[in-house]
């Protein structure tokens, strides 16, 4: 899995924090929804999340929440489609109370099994609906964008196809860069497969696996070969090119593109977060709002240059706004099965 790196510091300590999730929960009550989510959480001052980012961007994150509510955090960091697995698996049992997600699919997959509370709506109110779940189960936390990035030295966005699956022209070959076990990819062949269908994206798969692309680790290593020129263009998320661009200057010959009319290749992914139903939910609750305040919203945005998801925090200036792209219409909840995925990949012989 791929996660930004350089977690800088982190966001100062907000004050009220439980006092507005006790609001929260008030108003949830009113509606109607379920008591669980608001009662007396019994719980005994810790929190236990399963969490799909990398220890060195979010650490400091956890660190700060300790500091703010006076619990003690317990994390377990892996793959998040392997943490929603270990959920699954282990069932009423789970000692997990919020799951922390790399991406909106390994998310999707716990609410489609019931495994996941429902969250206040004031609270996933503060996201747009395009990026959370549409039954108010999980909420995304920042966002991330695909995009085809390309050596500026070598091409310019003309000589840039209009759709991501038109790199299957032989005009390609021995020029692209990929990293198939990379989480992120796996979620674009995701989304192309809910869009386009499972023979599209199998053949898509196919069409660039025969252009011989070079078949790296993750994001940044499919940077890296382009900002050396081993190859011409890769398949990677947004914000690797943006903190490159910020570290060497105007100079670095590595820029990103994003297909136009809703293209796959333009497809907006998201960290998100869930409170694990049966768990300790008014204190998960109380720390998915964390993740949602102003200051952390500025972390992601200012140091990962991620895309913050509330309104009154504002993308970096170093990328393009999330309202000039053109993503395509999908319910990111959807982006869930990655077996099927895995199937597809390992079958082009990209794997």
């Amino acid at each position: 899995m791929n996660e930004p790196s350089g977690a800088g510091a982190a966001p100062q300590p907000r004050p009220g924090a439980r006092a507005r999730a006790t609001v929260l929960c008030a108003a949830t009550l009113a509606a109607g929804a379920a008591l669980a989510a608001c009662g007396d959480d019994g719980g005994d001052g810790t929190l236990t999340v399963y969490s799909g980012r990398e220890e060195e961007l979010v650490a400091p994150l956890f660190d700060r929440y300790e500091e703010e509510s006076g619990d003690e955090v317990e994390v377990r960091y892996g793959d998040s489609a392997e943490l929603a697995a270990t959920i699954l698996e282990e069932g009423d049992n789970s000692p997990a109370d919020v799951f922390f997600s790399q991406d909106a699919g390994a998310l999707g997959a716990l609410e489609k099994e019931g495994r996941l509370a429902e969250l206040p709506v004031e609270l996933v109110g503060e996201v747009d609906p395009e990026f959370r779940s549409t039954e108010g189960r999980w909420v995304g936390t920042s966002g991330r964008a695909r995009v085809v990035a390309y050596n500026t030295e070598e091409l310019s966005e003309r000589d840039l196809p209009a759709s991501l699956l038109d790199f299957t022209d032989p005009q390609w070959a021995d020029r692209i860069g990929w990293a198939p076990t990379n989480a992120s990819f796996q979620a674009q062949v995701t989304a192309l497969r809910a869009t386009e269908g499972d023979d599209v994206a199998a053949e898509w798969l196919e069409g660039v696996a025969a252009n011989d692309p070079e078949a790296l680790e993750d994001n940044e290593a499919v940077r890296d070969a382009i900002a050396a020129g081993e190859i011409d263009v890769g398949f990677i998320n947004h914000y690797y090119v943006a903190q490159a661009q910020e570290e060497e200057g105007p100079e670095y010959p590595v820029d990103v593109y994003f297909p136009p009319d809703g293209d796959i290749g333009s497809l907006i992914n998201v960290a998100g977060a869930g409170v694990i139903a049966g768990g300790d939910e008014s204190e998960g609750v109380d720390f998915v709002e964390f993740l949602l305040t102003p200051e952390t919203q500025r972390f992601f945005s200012e140091e990962t240059k991620e895309y913050p998801l509330i309104e009154e925090v504002e993308a970096d200036p170093s990328v393009v706004p999330l309202e000039r792209i053109e993503q395509p219409e999908i319910d990111l909840g959807d982006l869930d099965d990655l077996r099927g995925t895995l199937q597809l990949i390992e079958q082009s012989g990209a794997l």
